[in-house]
């Protein structure tokens, strides 16, 4: 059996939406980073998403643990126009739309963006290449948000709107058994 522990990046601060821009994470809290560290198993391999701020969460929790590659198939939803811009002045713009992308996550997309079932395909192709380039061996992965979100999704057999309703917080620990089927052991747990 192999578990991915999926590690939710620092904060960024950012006030927006933040997909496949790349902005810096804050890893000021030294303290948090030390605990994360040492709640995650000494003996996984540590893979994160190519933005800086998963780069750098990685980073400062790998303490001796064997890093992979950074894997572009790890980052978080791409927002298209929505990137950078403020919730209100999306749902403003975009009411309809976004919405939709909300209440209804699937197939929906924001302009020039990624839908749910996109990402979510995406990401789970991504981590399951990493399982099978390395059988049998437990995987933190440092990644986002979304992307976490489509895991937890998919592992529990649940709506994506449903898979919304839970809280990934910065330097969370999302545990996802992968036996013949996946399973979720916990989400959101903060040490």
């Amino acid at each position: 059996m192999t578990v991915i522990y999926w590690v939710r990046h620092a904060p960024t601060h950012a006030r927006s939406f933040v997909g496949h821009r790349d902005i810096p994470a804050d890893l000021s809290d030294t303290a948090q980073v030390a605990r994360l560290s040492a709640a995650l198993p000494s003996n996984a391999l540590l893979v994160s998403s190519d933005l800086s701020r998963s780069i750098d969460t990685a980073t400062a929790i790998e303490n001796g643990r064997t890093r992979l590659p950074h894997r572009a198939g790890l980052r978080e939803f791409d927002f298209g126009d929505w990137d950078g811009m403020h919730f209100s002045e999306v749902a403003e713009n975009w009411p309809d739309l976004s919405r939709a992308y909300w209440e209804t996550p699937g197939d929906v997309a924001p302009p020039n963006g990624e839908s749910w079932n996109a990402a979510a395909d995406r990401v789970t192709q991504d981590i399951h290449s990493v399982i099978a380039e390395h059988p049998r061996r437990d995987i933190i992965a440092v990644a986002h948000f979304g992307a976490i979100l489509s895991q937890v999704q998919r592992a529990a057999g649940i709506s994506p709107f449903r898979a919304l309703s839970h809280r990934i917080d910065n330097y969370s620990i999302t545990e996802i058994q992968m036996r013949p089927t996946a399973g979720v052991a916990r989400i959101n747990h903060v040490p």
